[in-house]
């Protein structure tokens, strides 16, 4: 019987690990896997920091675009120490090209706890690497994982998709989150998580999923009949909002110019896009005010 460890619903874990279908859905993945593998460089790591960085780049964005950015960021920021000895306007300056800066400060912050607080070592537990600053049930896992070699499974939009098609049903996180474990074949953490994550990303796809040739149609409870259980499940993303035009954008303009120079509070509205609309400039500026994305040196933004 397949095990993970610290489950709160180990009833769950024992009806999944015994269902025949699912035992012959591993085995293939396993088996298909090999031969398919996404060459990512973050692959041959075992440091948990460039794990975390990989993980943190990788929300949100292409792997392709990740890659390149990893490599720079890790040639600035090598370790955790370098990170967190660095000003958070240094790694947001080079988060350039990613969007959605926040990350790169809460990476900041992660750092500097890790620091303060551990030592400079990435704690292993579940419960403390969830403690540190911007790390989310799947970060945590994913450190688990692709760092410590631990058998956790990681649940993120590709694997969420995968399990309600598996079992052609929507998905309650838990539910999910436990389904995911049981499959974790024991001492095959690290292998295991990277070959489900690469049959989400290439064969169960979200739109035009390869039914047809997939290697475990014949144990998919879906089978890409009928509507898609994934639609609504945990862990698989939704739509996201209209980013054109939105505070979304005029937040990320904004730290794109103060990456090559300082902005006067005087001139932010134009640097926004919407001059005419004082009740939503000083809206937006609060808010990166109070995450901390920009400081107010005497009336002359800059990254902090």
């Amino acid at each position: 019987m397949w095990q993970s460890g610290d489950l709160s619903d180990s009833s769950s874990l024992e009806l999944y690990a015994d269902d025949p279908a699912l035992a012959r859905f591993v085995d293939v993945v396993r088996a298909w896997w090999p031969d398919v593998a996404r060459d990512l460089p973050w692959r041959a790591s075992r440091d948990p920091w460039e794990v975390l960085v990989s993980e943190v780049m990788a929300q949100q964005t292409q792997v392709d675009r990740v890659i390149p950015k990893w490599e720079a960021f890790l040639e600035r920021f090598p370790t955790v120490l370098s990170a967190a000895e660095a000003s958070a306007g240094e790694l947001i300056e080079l988060w350039d090209g990613l969007g959605y800066n926040r990350r790169a400060l809460n990476l900041h912050r992660c750092a500097q706890v890790v620091v303060a607080h551990h030592g400079g070592e990435f704690p292993k537990t579940l419960a403390e690497l969830l403690a540190l600053p911007g790390i989310g049930p799947y970060t945590a896992r994913a450190v688990m994982a692709f760092a410590f070699e631990d058998d956790v499974a990681v649940v993120d939009t590709n694997v969420g998709r995968v399990l309600a098609r598996l079992r052609n049903e929507t998905l309650l996180p838990k539910t999910a989150q436990t389904l995911a474990d049981g499959l974790v074949p024991p001492g095959a953490g690290w292998e295991w998580n990277q070959a489900i994550l690469d049959f989400g990303a290439s064969v169960c796809t979200k739109r035009s999923p390869g039914c047809s040739a997939c290697p475990a149609r014949s144990v998919c409870g879906w089978a890409g009949v009928g509507a898609d259980p994934a639609v609504g499940s945990a862990g698989v993303s939704t739509k996201q909002s209209t980013f054109v035009g939105s505070d979304r954008e005029a937040r990320g303009e904004l730290v794109r110019r103060l990456r090559a120079e300082s902005v006067a509070v005087a001139d932010v509205a134009k640097v926004f896009g919407f001059v005419d609309d004082p009740e939503r400039v000083e809206r937006v500026l609060k808010s990166l005010l109070r995450d901390g994305m920009v400081v107010d040196n005497d009336g002359m933004l800059a990254l902090p």
